[in-house]
């Protein structure tokens, strides 16, 4: 099992239908962290931040200014980019899905999760969390009507910002890099 490497902080995206790329990029940019964009299929990302995008480049180079990011395509298949995060979350490691059962693997083994809208799961809540999926789940099974997640707005975007810079600035005071 790989986990990032000692005391280096280091983000996985899940990001099949993650609404905060861009966001994650930005904040890694600055702060020269490097990012695993994982996903079923090949997603866009800034030609500039993909390592060996850019010919002027260190290799694996991820210090601000210079490409940080990392493309994963997993095979197609139920959890494979899941698995593909699961396996490698450690401390030090922030992973941003929305996926509840992620959230709790990445969790269980030390690393923050972070939802899109912002919202932190924590070993308080993660089992609640993942009971109320499932109840819901199990409804939506059943025929019953329980609507979607309400859209996603400007308001859950700067959220997101928010705890993103939090729990990095709190890894750093933790002696991550």
């Amino acid at each position: 099992m790989t986990s990032a490497p000692d005391k280096t902080i280091v983000i996985y995206i899940d990001a099949d239908a993650c609404p905060v790329k861009q966001e994650v990029y930005r904040v890694a940019e600055r702060h020269g962290l490097k990012v695993y964009v994982v996903s079923n299929s090949p997603i866009a990302v800034p030609r500039e931040y993909l390592i060996g995008g850019r010919p002027d480049a260190e290799p694996g180079a991820t210090s601000a200014g210079r490409p940080f990011i990392e493309r994963v395509v997993v095979s197609a298949g139920m959890d494979v980019a899941d698995d593909w995060i699961a396996e490698r979350a450690a401390k030090g490691a922030i992973v941003v899905t929305q996926d509840v059962p992620l959230a709790a693997r990445a969790v269980k083994a030390g690393a923050v999760a972070i939802a899109p809208n912002g919202k932190p799961f924590s070993e308080s809540s993660i089992g609640m969390t993942l009971a109320t999926r499932n109840l819901m789940d199990s409804l939506r099974s059943a025929g019953e009507i329980t609507g979607g997640p309400k859209p996603f707005s400007p308001k859950d975007r700067s959220a997101f910002l928010g705890s993103l810079d939090r729990e990095i600035v709190r890894l750093k005071r933790d002696g991550f890099v």
